[in-house]
């Protein structure tokens, strides 16, 4: 079948009908409720441990919802190419809003866990289905225009999360940072299930399984791996090595059997196209850097500089602001022209010199100084975000938009988990280091259960190790964020070799011109 779409894209005009608006809407809200359930809970985290108990599986609330959404989102975005756009995407809010609801009803930390692993799973598809969806209904000439509106989502999720997630626990009680979705997700679904209109699909083909099972151990044993590793677990015990061991062993079997699967659930074939592959590596490590950089940002804020922790959210105002700036800029220049490769390398340059700027902070470093250099990265992880899902999507036929936005969407979220734990042990070591140099004994006792103080435990510390503790941090920010700018010298090398293909669509009308015709599904790129 034709992978077309009954709603409207544009009229002759080039204006989006009201029915593609409502849509996109819904679509905006449903990446929302992706984005910010993670911000609101860790601010919660605090309170719910108090209530039910449970501290030594804490991670385990996270890490949970992590695995989940990462090992369902590839099979999300198979299930859409195969069974429909709509019923699938429809099916993970559903599944998302069971989470949220029953996480907000635990009793207990076992509960609150498994809950969340439900929630993680109906995440998986929350996005995948968002990107697809846009890939059917916009062509990837006009969908440039919609990259602002979905970096404008992520910034208002990260620098609201932590602000509605206090707010909310404080005056509601924890279990409403869940409940809270309920409302969102029911607008939602109400707009899609009235206004979406994609064909109906039914393949014959049955779901691959064995593919989605060894895709999911490999997925699992990885994300353990990079979150145990280096805090639960040291690096070269034996339990490590079995993770890994096992998470390779899965994921060469996944490979070998999608060569022979009928269906497989991650076709080997987009990746002949040699722009989705770079695009792959590009997001993998625009995950790695961002999420490391909004987790030491803070930290790093707060320990030296003496912000309030309140408004965690808000000292990532000027990355995430000229991030939202660039994209909207980027968008709009690639509608017009219909080009797109001078935005990855412009991207990747930005972000390894503002990540090198970012470690040169020390504890003198002034507010607007720190605020200019996380500016730089958010300018090129603008140029990056949304541009590497656009050029994925156009390397691929229709018929692989679902399992196309699925891996770029994969790939960015286990960069994140690598990028985070990769990060988080540098940065640990160098405190606990610099620590033990600066104020000895007292140094190595004050960090020997975490690295990363809060606040009011900062307060309560002698001025010896105080003051040893902001050397620490400043010293623990400089090889995470030298890490950081390294690993983006290889984005940077990818996005040299971009080939700029064509994105398929009609640009901006010129007076006295005729209408454009109606815009074709991409073309793949040839290799």
């Amino acid at each position: 079948m034709t992978d077309t779409t009954d709603t409207p894209v544009a009229d002759a005009g080039g204006k989006q009908p009201k029915s593609v608006r409502v849509v996109l809407l819904a679509l905006m809200i449903a990446m929302m409720l992706a984005m910010l359930d993670n911000m609101i809970i860790g601010t919660a985290m605090p309170t719910i441990v108090g209530e039910l108990g449970g501290l030594e599986h804490l991670s385990w609330v996270v890490t949970a919802y992590t695995l989940a959404t990462a090992a369902s989102t590839p099979l999300w975005g198979k299930l859409g190419d195969m069974y429909g756009r709509k019923g699938t995407f429809l099916s993970s809010i559903v599944l998302f809003l069971v989470g949220s609801a029953l996480s907000g009803m635990a009793q207990d930390m076992g509960q609150l866990i498994g809950f969340r692993a439900v929630q993680g799973l109906g995440a998986g598809g929350l996005m995948v289905g968002v990107m697809a969806i846009i890939g059917d209904l916009i062509p990837p000439r006009e969908r440039g225009k919609y990259q602002g509106m979905m970096a404008g989502v992520m910034a208002l999720a990260m620098i609201g999360g932590p602000l509605v997630g206090g707010t909310i626990t404080d005056h509601w009680g924890w279990r409403w940072a869940f409940y809270i979705n309920l409302p969102l997700g029911a607008v939602a679904l109400v707009a899609v299930s009235a206004v979406l209109h994609l064909p109906k699909k039914r393949s014959e083909a049955r779901i691959d399984y064995l593919g989605a099972g060894l895709l999911t151990v490999g997925i699992t044993a990885i994300v353990l791996v990079t979150t145990w590793g280096g805090t639960e677990y040291a690096w070269s015990s034996a339990r490590i090595m079995e993770l890994i061991g096992i998470g390779v062993a899965a994921l060469v079997g996944f490979v070998f059997w999608q060569t022979r699967a009928a269906e497989p659930v991650l076709p080997l074939h987009i990746f002949r196209s040699l722009n989705f592959t770079l695009m792959s590596v590009i997001g993998f490590i625009t995950g790695f850097v961002m999420f490391g950089a909004t987790l030491f940002l803070p930290l790093y804020q707060q320990s030296v500089q003496g912000a309030s922790a309140t408004n965690s959210g808000l000292l990532l105002l000027p990355m995430l602001g000229a991030m939202l700036v660039t994209s909207m800029v980027a968008g709009r220049v690639t509608t017009n022209t219909g080009r797109y490769k001078v935005f990855p390398i412009a991207g990747s340059v930005l972000m390894i010199v503002g990540l090198y700027l970012l470690s040169t902070m020390d504890t003198g470093t002034s507010r607007l100084t720190s605020g200019v250099f996380m500016a730089v990265v958010g300018l090129g992880m603008g140029c990056l975000m949304q541009i590497t899902m656009l050029v994925a999507q156009n390397s691929v036929e229709m018929k692989d938009m679902g399992v196309a936005s699925s891996s770029t969407t994969l790939f960015r979220t286990l960069g994140s988990s690598f990028g985070v734990a990769i990060m988080g042990a540098l940065f640990n070591h160098r405190v606990q280091d610099v620590m033990t140099e600066r104020a000895g004994a007292l140094g190595s006792t004050v960090t020997e259960q975490s690295a990363q103080l809060d606040a009011k435990s900062l307060e309560k510390l002698p001025v010896l190790a105080r003051e040893a503790y902001q050397h620490a941090v400043s010293a623990g920010t400089h090889s995470a964020f030298l890490l950081g700018a390294a690993v983006a010298v290889v984005a940077l090398a990818a996005a040299v070799f971009v080939k700029e293909v064509p994105l398929k669509g009609a640009g901006p009308k010129e007076d006295g011109a005729p209408d454009a015709p109606a815009a074709q599904p991409p073309l793949v790129e040839a290799v």
